[in-house]
């Protein structure tokens, strides 16, 4: 069973069909795992209850081979910033800490059709505004990699680098951080406690932590995928995403949850077609652009080794590599600040201690009531962004911050606009400018600082609204993760999908198999 929660999803499927395993069996030692796993903190809550009832009608249906499909009794996780009814959805947040939605996010509601089993919520940056998973109500969420817990598993193949740094105590406040915002459905994929977790991506809080985690992080093209019940926090960038282990299993993730809804306005109209990926993809003849000004201050020399050498595979399997400009981008972290913060401004005024989550005991006024519950309700960082976007919304300040970061977007679009018109089929680019930082290095700077910083290659693509996965590449010389992205124009996911894949099987990144069983009695 230990190896079983390391297999791709269509094998584990596979097994299930032959009636070789019980969806009840995997859920029990998913639970079990994800138990095991606190130390690391992912999950804010485990659902191993729900989890149980679920698998056991999955269990049924696998009796009268009637499987749902692929997904059929596949553990899974959610970000808690997605509604699901009957359990708390708190947004890592003492203001939503007892809120209990009635409905399920649609991408939940689209996961449960097709079967699959919900093993708990995962942990964030509170309201998901961070790059680190640190600023959660519930506490930080630490990486699996160099941690203590990374005892219990082995890398495949090995690794030099992997075997000669591994550390075997936690020196306190020395960790790795995980990413973010949605570190905690990394850490839960990681870990085996699921087979995919949902995240959301509004600057690169699915690809950051994915990259830092040796996993596979998708941004679905804007609008692919509905936001109905996703907490939100920008509306015009929120992405909801998927992370993996593999590229196919992200596939069989996002054609379950792809597609028109009727709840959200922004969807695109389109009918959705399901991805297939061919068993053995191929790159040849593709033009691949790499953009000058994706190499910022501070790009790792082993992440830029990395671009250089898979490039060198892509040339080698008949692609083009063609650099390109993209002359805006040096402005984009800037004009995405602004917007942000602006948005979040007037997604946070509905929490005023009376509609719904926390109220605070005050009755002098009904302005002393909501300054009173938002500042207890909120963190520092929450509050700061609302503050920082309150002023830009200014009469006196609304055409030099907001209207001309607008402008700015615009820009940002058409120089991606610009690049696919000019036969670019893909861009290439860092995800994250290093490996994953120790984290009493990463709170040496302020959230919005390091956001700056995490964000930089990655928040692009939401501004643009085109899609991009985040893919491992290999580990570096400190025994860490180190990743790539690819973005591509808009509903091109089959073909930048495809791309990582061949990437993917080119480059063999080392899979985290479970030692043994001993986690799971």
């Amino acid at each position: 069973m230990n190896k079983i929660l390391s297999r791709p999803i269509k094998q584990v499927s596979n097994k299930l069909n032959a009636g070789e395993l019980k969806p009840s069996e995997i859920c029990r030692a998913a639970v079990k795992l994800a138990n095991a796993s606190k130390p690391l903190n992912a999950y804010i809550c485990v659902t191993g209850g729900s989890a149980e009832l679920q698998a056991q009608e999955s269990d049924a249906r696998y009796a009268e081979s009637q499987p749902l499909g692929t997904l059929d009794g596949i553990p899974i996780a959610i970000k808690d910033n997605f509604c699901t009814s009957g359990t708390a959805t708190t947004c890592a947040s003492l203001m939503l800490a007892n809120f209990v939605p009635e409905y399920d996010a649609t991408v939940y509601s689209r996961l449960k059709n097709v079967g699959a089993v919900l093993i708990g919520k995962t942990n964030l940056d509170q309201f998901a505004m961070g790059s680190g998973t640190i600023d959660s109500y519930f506490g930080p969420t630490k990486n699996l990699w160099k941690s203590t817990f990374m005892n219990n598993y082995f890398c495949h193949p090995s690794s030099e680098s992997e075997t000669s740094n591994k550390e075997t105590s936690d020196v306190p406040d020395n960790w790795h951080i995980a990413g973010g915002s949605s570190g905690g459905s990394a850490i839960a994929v990681a870990t085996g406690s699921c087979y995919a977790a949902l995240g959301s991506d509004t600057g690169g809080s699915t690809r950051n932590p994915a990259s830092y985690c040796g996993l596979v992080g998708l941004k679905p093209t804007y609008g692919l995928v509905s936001r109905h019940g996703l907490i939100p926090l920008v509306n015009s960038m929120d992405v909801p995403g998927i992370i993996t282990r593999k590229i196919d299993d992200a596939v069989l993730v996002l054609n379950a949850i792809a597609g028109p809804d009727d709840f959200d306005s922004t969807m695109l109209k389109k009918e959705f077609t399901p991805i297939e990926l061919p068993e053995c993809p191929s790159v040849d003849g593709l033009r691949i652009g790499i953009p000058k000004q994706y190499k910022p201050p501070g790009l790792n020399v082993e992440v830029e080794k990395c671009l250089l050498d898979v490039s060198k595979h892509l040339e080698e399997g008949g692609a083009k590599i063609v650099p390109v400009s993209m002359p805006h981008t040096e402005h984009s972290i800037v004009c995405y600040s602004v917007l942000n913060q602006c948005e979040v401004a007037s997604n946070m005024a509905r929490y005023d201690g009376i509609e719904f989550g926390l109220r605070v005991d005050q009755n002098e006024s009904t302005e002393q009531l909501y300054a009173e519950t938002r500042c207890k309700g909120f963190n520092e960082v929450v509050r700061s962004r609302i503050l920082t976007g309150n002023y830009f919304l200014l009469a006196e300040n609304y055409e030099n911050y907001f209207v001309r970061a607008m402008k700015v977007r615009r820009l940002i679009y058409e120089d991606f606009e610009k690049v696919w018109n000019s036969d670019i089929d893909l861009l290439l680019t860092p995800t994250t400018l290093t490996d994953a930082p120790r984290y009493r290095e990463f709170i040496s700077m302020d959230n919005q600082t390091q956001c700056s910083i995490q964000d930089v290659c990655t928040q692009p693509a939401n501004m643009a609204g085109v899609p991009a996965v985040s893919f491992p590449v290999r580990l570096s010389s400190n025994g860490l993760p180190l990743s790539l992205q690819l973005m591509a124009p808009v509903l091109h996911e089959q073909q930048m999908l495809t791309t990582a894949k061949w990437i993917e099987q080119v480059l063999q990144f080392p899979e985290i198999v479970l030692k043994d069983s001993s986690l799971l009695m």
